[in-house]
């Protein structure tokens, strides 16, 4: 069952949505995403062409202790850029931790 409420910015763009909701994150265009509610989000994602969920999956392991300054190296490993000069603000306005 999907749950919560999800943020979500593309290209400066910034709405919520909620279960029932189609969000199309395309690939090749900044985006991200955040847990917008105080309760769980659960979300249903599917990655076109696939590789990049191992990286989600690294992500969930215990003890990862990701930081701006090894996150993007991480994320190179499966193909993927990140781009905290973009994100950060988005952090600092939304209350958000890693």
């Amino acid at each position: 069952m999907l749950a919560g409420t999800i943020g979500f910015i593309e290209e400066g763009v910034e709405i919520t949505a909620t279960p029932g909701d189609l969000l199309a994150k395309p690939r090749g265009r900044w985006h991200t995403f955040w847990n917008a509610g105080d309760d769980e989000l659960r979300v249903l994602e599917i990655i076109v062409p696939g590789g990049l969920e191992a990286l989600f999956r690294r992500l969930a392991e215990p003890g990862g202790g990701y930081s701006p300054d090894t996150l993007p190296s991480l994320a190179a490993e499966y193909g993927a850029e990140i781009d905290f000069e973009a994100t950060m603000p988005l952090v600092e306005r939304h209350g958000l931790a890693f």
